[in-house]
């Protein structure tokens, strides 16, 4: 081996020990910590759970009846709105308290049958029927008026076919267009299936930030920083160590969260291949470190950086899709999108888990991912290692 090498091998033997020493001399600070350790794991897993006992279905929703009939038709009605959806509140004896049951929240859904209702079904005449919802709340009153509104749709129907006499058997042979759908990743629509996982990322996101930043902060705060500025360190043995030592942290939470909460308890199927999806969240993990790395810069202290990450992750997230559908969004606000390494996370990580997606289906959002990513990180390095010159 020439003497070339030798120094070669040398220096680089001499970089690794070094990144694995500072490694290692991350996560025994953080250890340390016991505050930040229990928030981690207060994070990964009952945080997790809460998030998936949280149902956006119409659960029992409260139903109050202005029955001017009193008819054998109105009762029929009456009993079709059926828990789990709706419960039956009481009587009222006027529109007035209906709405003001409403705008006191103390009913979602207000029907409204009017005198002579039977009659006019037994005349074949016109008639109709008021429901009256509080979309106070966008989800539940929209699912109440739809709900709702299928109800005594399907009542109506049924009274038509027996005016005109047409049994199930005689049903059969009437033409019509039959609503027969197949719910694809979801099949029974359960919340408890997203929801955790959504808040998996979140945290991720959140922990990706501020765990870095910490790090970084801590060291001028306990004023060790100045050691670091004297010592044979280079600016990126001292950056990268922070990075690589909370992504193990955040992989190690991950994988807890995974097993332990979503499989575990919600029985959510992971289809995809999951040393994959690993890898996503390393790559997601290095990318939004940037921004923590970028935030200590510019912080003084602890709540500092804390604020500034809060600042930070909330357009991320809003412009992700985890709380919005990207559907939903204004055009102009639906382009920004895409300049959230967040929505490619998402994309990829439901792909994986819920879909079993592979790079075939995925590489597009790995390649948007990536490319952002890159920029984040690479600002974040340049900007960590400047305040070092």
């Amino acid at each position: 081996m020439s003497r070339f090498s030798k120094t070669t091998h040398h220096a680089v033997y001499r970089w690794w020990s070094r990144m694995v020493a500072m490694t290692g001399k991350e996560l025994r600070q953080l250890s340390r910590d016991y505050l930040l350790v229990g928030a981690v794991l207060f994070l990964f897993t009952l945080d997790v759970m809460m998030a998936g006992g949280v149902k956006m279905d119409l659960n029992m929703a409260t139903m109050m009846v202005h029955d001017a009939d009193h008819s054998q038709a109105s009762r029929e009605l009456i009993y079709r709105f059926q828990p789990p959806y709706f419960k039956f509140g009481g009587e009222i004896l006027n529109q007035k308290e209906g709405i003001e049951l409403l705008d006191q929240g103390k009913a979602l859904v207000v029907l409204d049958i009017p005198p002579r209702f039977q009659h006019d079904l037994i005349q074949g005449k016109p008639t109709s029927v008021q429901l009256q919802v509080d979309t106070g709340n966008t989800v539940l009153g929209t699912l109440a008026a739809s709900y709702g509104g299928q109800i005594i749709g399907r009542y109506g129907f049924d009274i038509a076919l027996q005016r005109m006499n047409i049994t199930d058997a005689g049903l059969a042979s009437v033409p019509m267009l039959a609503d027969s759908h197949r719910v694809w990743y979801n099949p029974n629509q359960k919340d408890a299936w997203f929801m955790p996982i959504s808040e998996l990322l979140t945290i991720i996101t959140v922990l990706a930030m501020m765990l870095p930043a910490a790090a970084a902060v801590r060291e001028k705060e306990r004023g060790t920083i100045e050691q670091l500025l004297v010592s044979p360190l280079t600016p990126t043995q001292i950056m990268l160590p922070k990075v690589v030592a909370m992504t193990l942290v955040i992989l190690l939470g991950t994988a807890l969260s995974l097993g332990l909460i979503l499989r575990g308890v919600f029985d959510v199927p992971m289809k995809g291949s999951i040393p994959l999806f690993f890898a996503v969240t390393a790559l997601y993990t290095f990318a939004m470190s940037g921004l923590g790395l970028f935030i200590s810069t510019v912080s003084r202290n602890l709540a500092q950086a804390t604020m500034l990450i809060i600042m930070v992750m909330m357009p991320i997230i809003l412009l992700s899709g985890a709380w919005t559908p990207p559907e939903a969004m204004p055009p102009g606000i639906r382009q920004a999108m895409y300049l959230s390494p967040l929505y490619y996370y998402i994309e990829m990580a439901y792909g994986i888990l819920l879909k079993g997606a592979g790079l075939k289906l995925l590489w597009d959002s790995l390649l948007g991912l990536t490319l952002i990513g890159s920029a984040v990180f690479g600002f974040g390095v340049w900007r960590f290692r400047r305040q070092f010159s």
